[in-house]
């Protein structure tokens, strides 16, 4: 699907086959500071897409994306992808090192290769 500026992307949540989704569950228990800084920067990246940058988003690798949220102190971090019109938020963490964790970008990369498969057959 061609990406036209003036579109909007639709936000999807990666759920596991069990129906546990892990950046909503992280979302909900990380208090109202997160939930709103959170919302109010998936709501530019629902609106921007792929022309969000730093210091908001950055590409990682390999497809994944992340958001970056920083509240008070603390550096938290939502990795996603793009398939098609859609936004597909993977993995939520808070930061504790300089970089991205390896661990995240790989857990991403699986949910992504799961979505996809799954979406094949619908």
């Amino acid at each position: 699907m061609p990406y036209n500026k003036s579109d909007s992307f639709e936000l999807k949540f990666y759920e596991k086959p069990d129906g546990e989704c892990q950046v909503r569950d992280y979302l909900r228990s990380g208090g109202k500071a997160l939930s709103a800084k959170a919302g109010s920067i998936l709501r530019r990246l629902q609106e921007k897409g792929p022309r969000i940058r730093r210091p908001e988003a950055d590409y990682l690798r390999d497809g994944i994306f992340e958001l970056r949220i920083k509240v008070e102190r603390n550096q938290h971090r939502i990795l996603y992808f793009f398939n098609g019109g859609a936004i597909v938020l993977t993995n939520a963490f808070l930061k504790s090192s300089r970089q991205v964790p390896r661990e995240e970008i790989d857990r991403a990369t699986k949910f992504r290769e799961d979505w996809l498969r799954r979406e094949e057959r619908k």
